[in-house]
Formats: C-alpha cells, structure tokens, sequence
C-alpha cells in the first residue's frame, strides 16, 4: 500500500464580538443579475473584520465577479483572502480567485479582509453594474483567446500571433503571458517578445480582457525554444527514473517543486508523477486548488526566479512545474489520480470506464495547464481487492478501465498505473487482469514497499522493502522478487515495469532484538506519522545496524526501523537491471536529503 496524507489550509479568526450587519444592497431578482452585500464581522477599534458576500439572484450562470468599493480617507484593507484587493487611492478593487469565480443560479461566495481605520463602503459596484440585482452586472467574461502561434524564433525574440476571443461587450486588450506571468498588454492579436535568453524553453498564452474590465481564461499554450545556445541533454540511459511529488508536501512539509532543483535531483530523473487528483462520482477531479493552482510563490521561491503576481492565471505547484519543465526539458510529468485516499471512487468509475476517462482528460488538459502534464497515472489500491476499503468491481475491471484511457488518451500520451506488489498465491496480483491490462499501459509502478510495518503493532519486526525472500519473512510472496516474477508470469513484459523505493522508514518501538524478527509494542515515533520517518531523518538518528533481503535495518534504544539507503538502493537497481525492468520509481521526492542521496543513487545505479 502507498500510505497518504493530506492537508487543509485554513485561516485564523480573531475571537472578537460580531458587529451588526451593514447592508449596502438588497437582494433583487432579474433573469442576470447578481447582488453584493457587506457585514462587519468583528471591530477591535483601531481595525476591523469585513466580508463581502456575492449572490447569483438570476437564473444564469455568473462567470466572474469583481466587486468595487470606496473607503474614506483614513480606512482601508490590510490584508485579504479569497480575492484578489487592490486599490487605486480610496478606490478598492476585488476580483474573484480563479476557483470561485463560477456562481451558479442562487449560489454565492465570501471573501474577507483586515481593515484599517473606522469607515465603511460606500459606492458599491458588481461587475460595472449595481450591487442592489436591479440592473443586470456584466456577467459574460470573455471567451478564451486561440492557442499563440510562433513565428520569427531567434536567440533572444519570438513573435506571437492567436485568434481573437469573443465578449458580448467587445474586447479591450489582450494579456501576453510568458511561463504563467505577464509580460506584455496588447490590443492586436500579435506581439512579439524581446530580450529572451538563448537556447531557453518558453511556454505562452493569452488571455481576453473585456470593455468592463473582466478577465476572462487563457487559451492553450504554446512552447517555444528559442535558438542558439545548448540544450541540457537529458538523463544517459534509457531507464525510467521517476519520482512522486505530493500535492500536499508544501504545507507541513515546506516541500516545494523549486527543492526539486535545489537537491540536484532534477537532473537525476526522467519523470514526475503529481499526485494526487481525486476519483469521486466516477470523475478525475482536482483536489487542492489552493496548492495546484493557486498559491503564490516569491522570487526566491520560484523555479524560475520571477514572483507570482496577483492576476496571472496559474499559480501553485503546476505553475512551478511548468517552469520546472521549461529548465529541464528531458522531464515528463504525469498528473496521478487515486492513491490510499481516493481510491474508493474507483469502482463507479469502472461501471463507466469511457466516462471516467474523458473525465480524466478534461482534468489533464484543462487550457490553464494543458502543457504541463504528458500524460496520466492511474493508482488503484486495489482493483476487485481490499486496500482503505474492499473493492468488488471484479477481476476484468481493471483491464477495461487501462483500456478506455488509451483509447481517450491516444498514443501521444503516457498511460501507466501504480499496483499492488502482493506476489503470494491468491493475493493481489491474482485478483484482478494486470496481465491483459499491460498491453494499454506504458509502465507499471509496482508498489514494491510497505509488505511489513507496525499495522501490525506486536511485530515481528521485518524490512518493509524485502528485495527477496529470506529465512523467517513473515509472509510468502511479500517481497520484490516475488511479485515481479508473478508479474511476468502473467505476460507484462519485463520493460513496463518499474521497481518501486520508498524514501521513507518503517518502525516498531518497544523492540529489544536488533535482528529481524523480534516483537514489538506498537508502532514507532515519527514526525508526520507513527510507525513511518524520512530517510533523511533515520540516516542520522537511527543509523544502520544490519541489511536484510537486500534493505537495511536499523535498532536504537527501543526502536527497530527498515529503510533503503544509497547502498542498498545501489543492489536494487543492479538486479532491477539484471531482470530487464525498465527502471524504478520512489515514493516521494521530501524523504531525501537536501542534496538528493537517494536519487542520485537510482540515478547512478540505472546507468
């Protein structure tokens, strides 16, 4: 199993009285017409609490909202959230994030800021039009521009042309945007970029903006290389070299796409699998908009070295990884859906595998983010077996869910699946078509870790990474060998698949035995999770005191841990290559050291 976290960014509300209501608008109903309404939430005297609420009182769907403002000399916003404030003098300006700028029929939405000073609202506008429903707010953002076409590519300059966008109130200007941040305002449908590094990858696109001041979404984009210089050659070698980067690291962890950088380990890998996306109702659907999509990075934060700002259309993780893929070109990524979390939703998907997967695609290759990713994986734990839950799809499942993805997907993108590692007789591997499903998948992740750990509190203690089997293991069948013998067995070819390494430990405590095998009270202390710690962490609190099937293990005090290191990875990826697989991956990037021991040594070993 892939064990899985996540985490919820929140905000912190001062525990102040509640102010009364200050209305500025009163609901009215029109075929189009929206309302905003203001409250003081709390008032601490020198500064104050204030929410806005925008309602869709109509009967169509609104596609953006900006809502405008005047505060008296001496008040005005300090910070915000859910909405982008900006100012002009005591003019104030809020437009919607790019998660909530849709309001169906009688939804609605809040944003808050800090304020300072005692003044209140005055002047309210939604959308250009009244706040109050009884005129009709300019609710139609324009269309998406064409996908750019480039033309004139020279070391330092390339020229832009794209197909006009539509708006029912005409379009004003055009926003240039290079690498997700503007760069240039036009009103033609041309531009041409100037002072370009050379031999550089550039990814652009153009978003409309209407006469009443509403952005509408970029269009598609387009990657150019400008000429001149060298290009970075990718990793030697023809094997697989792919790391998982968590949607979720960059909270408690502080795991950013730039550390991928940072450590080295960008030159030392081939591809990145995203994860995760979720599967409800039968759907791929994005799951942290906030980190995906929208969380703003500094200048020193930044792959690129250039800061977010306030109104370019990708921000987040797949902002930085698009400029990621621009740096390091050889680089694939893959968006991964499902994981220990979400895989329950696969067995409605599997009812309707080709709506599933023209799901998936539309996720994939959404226009804000279409260059971003190069295909998908799919990780089901477990298909017509039990993981979080127990899964009754039946054994052909799979193979047809692997099926309808290649057909949606086509040949230009990767499709692959990460799958259970379980090589015992009736286990896993024999409960659903892995075999007859290889013939639509690129690779398989098998998922050559976490076979023994402290779900079982009292032990006996084991290498949760077995290479092989040994003598005392306690389960046939769980171990690397085994399940990709099993594999084989049943047709996949030795190419498509990939020997998993977990860049993490697991530990017992209570234990007083250093060899294999001893008893245990209960699962170890580790930072995000008991029973579970970073190499990068064990390496320098519980060195190596033995290796066993080809994984290290390690006994402290009371503590009893398994986990790969440089070395015994360096045995892996020599029998990997002995067996003809076609490479490895690891789960996940933030268990490595700063300087990136463990992938290199994938990386090294793989040659």
């Amino acid at each position: 199993m892939r064990f899985g976290h996540r985490a919820v960014a929140g905000f912190a509300t001062l525990l102040l009285p509640l102010s009364a209501l200050v209305a500025l608008a009163t609901p009215a109903q029109a075929a189009t017409s929206a309302t905003a309404t203001y409250a003081k939430t709390q008032d601490w005297g020198s500064g104050f609490e204030g929410k806005w609420t925008v309602k869709n009182t109509g009967t169509t769907a609104l596609n953006a909202w900006t809502v405008e403002w005047d505060f008296p000399s001496g008040t005005s916003v300090t910070s915000s959230w859910d909405a982008d404030v900006t100012s002009s003098g005591t003019h104030w300006t809020a437009k919607n994030k790019s998660w909530n700028g849709t309001l169906a029929p009688g939804a609605s939405v809040s944003f808050g800021f800090n304020g300072s000073g005692t003044g209140s609202p005055t002047g309210c506008k939604l959308n250009g039009g009244s706040c109050d429903g009884t005129s009709v707010p300019g609710d139609q953002a324009p269309s998406a521009p064409g996908t750019p076409t480039a033309s004139n590519v020279t070391d330092t300059s390339v020229r832009l042309s794209w197909s006009a966008a539509t708006d029912d109130k005409g379009i004003k200007n055009y926003d240039v945007l290079r690498d997700g941040a503007r760069v240039a305002t036009v009103t033609g449908t041309s531009y041409t970029d100037t002072g370009l590094a050379k031999g550089t990858d550039y990814s652009y696109s153009v978003r409309a903006r209407d006469t009443a001041d509403q952005t509408g979404p970029a269009g598609g984009s387009v990657r150019v290389r400008t000429t001149g210089g060298t290009e970075e050659p990718p990793p030697p070698g023809d094997k697989v070299k792919l790391g998982y980067f968590t949607e979720w690291g960059v909270y408690g962890r502080n795991y950013h796409v730039k550390n991928l950088v940072t450590s080295g380990s960008a030159s030392k890998i081939t591809h990145i699998n995203y994860a995760f996306g979720n599967v409800t109702n039968g759907e791929c659907k994005l799951d942290d908009a906030y980190a995906a999509t929208d969380k703003a990075y500094t200048a020193d934060q930044s792959v690129s070295g250039q800061a977010d700002t306030w109104d370019q259309p990708l921000r987040g993780n797949f902002n930085q990884l698009r400029q990621l893929k621009a740096k390091y070109p050889h680089i694939k990524v893959l968006y991964s859906f499902g994981g220990w979390t979400y895989s329950g939703g696969f067995g409605q998907a599997a009812q309707n595998p080709a709506a599933f997967a023209k799901s998936c695609k539309a996720v994939v290759e959404d226009p804000r983010w279409a260059d971003v990713f190069d295909g998908i994986d799919i990780d089901w734990e477990y298909p017509n077996a039990c993981g979080l839950t127990c899964d009754t799809s039946g054994p052909a499942a799979f193979r047809n869910l692997s099926q309808a993805l290649r057909a949606e997907f086509g040949k230009d993108y990767l499709v692959t699946a990460a799958i259970t590692a379980d090589g015992s007789s009736g286990g896993k591997i024999d409960a659903a078509d892995y075999g007859g499903a290889a013939q639509y998948l690129d690779w398989y992740n098998v998922m050559t870790y976490d076979y023994f750990g402290a779900f079982d509190k009292d032990g006996p203690t084991a290498p949760h990474s077995p290479l092989t089997s040994y003598d005392g293991i306690p389960q046939d069948g769980f171990n690397s060998a085994a399940a990709i013998a099993k594999l084989k067995a049943k047709g996949v070819p030795a190419k498509k698949l990939l020997l998993g390494i977990g860049f993490y430990g697991r530990g017992w405590t209570g234990v007083t035995q250093s060899a294999p095998g001893g008893s245990a009270t209960g699962a170890a202390p580790g930072a995000y999770e008991a029973g579970i710690e970073d190499y990068k962490i064990l390496k320098n609190s519980c060195p190596v005191t033995g290796t066993v099937a080809g994984t290290a293990y390690a006994h402290c005090g009371t503590n009893w841990w398994s986990y790969d290191t440089p070395a015994t990875i360096a045995g892996k990826m020599n029998w990997a290559k002995g067996q003809g697989l076609g490479g490895a991956f690891f789960w996940e990037f933030s268990g490595d050291t700063a300087n990136g021991e463990l992938a290199t040594a994938i990386d090294s070993g793989l040659r």
